[in-house]
């Protein structure tokens, strides 16, 4: 299998075009601007909804699918009590359009058969570890860095570390 970075650009003379992967499905780009499959979890930045100031970090954590989420100040969410609050379902939702189910299951250790998840519930119901509190800043601090290539002139060489802006 190709990596995933030969398989999404393709070179024309004028641009590069990240193409999306054949699971990849539209994404909700305003809620959730980052979700990736890194350091054996699924992260990501989702918006607040309530205030545009505001993000929160959530991820999940793969073997154990201990989970967490806080603002990008490292204050915990108010909705995690014990269960995953609604960043983390949006960030399941989000990741389960851009990665399918089968990357995240395999990235998670999970032990759900692919085949038999239909959607980002699946996934979310099959969640059985708990709050385990890390620092936001690492994900935060990603999520920056990606932010820098939206300043880069345009110019027709590939940025492979985009891919997972495209929508």
């Amino acid at each position: 299998m190709a990596s995933n970075k030969e398989s999404l650009t393709t070179h024309t003379s004028q641009s590069s075009i990240i193409k999306k992967s054949s699971s990849a499905q539209d994404r909700a780009i305003k809620k959730v601007p980052f979700v990736e499959l890194y350091a054996g979890r699924l992260q990501g930045v989702v918006s607040s909804g309530s205030d545009i100031e505001r993000v929160y970090v959530s991820y999940i954590e793969a073997g154990t699918t201990n989970f967490y989420c806080s603002t990008n100040n490292n204050r915990p969410c108010g909705g995690l009590r014990g269960r995953p609050c609604k960043h983390l379902n949006l960030l399941i939702s989000e990741g389960f359009l851009q990665f399918g189910a089968k990357r995240i299951i395999n990235t998670l250790g999970m032990t759900l058969d692919p085949n038999e998840v239909s959607n980002a519930y699946d996934i979310e119901s099959a969640i059985a570890g708990g709050p385990h509190k890390v620092d936001a800043s690492m994900v935060f601090s990603r999520f920056l860095s990606y932010l820098s290539y939206v300043n880069l002139p345009s110019n027709n060489q590939p940025v492979p570390e985009m891919a997972w802006f495209v929508k």
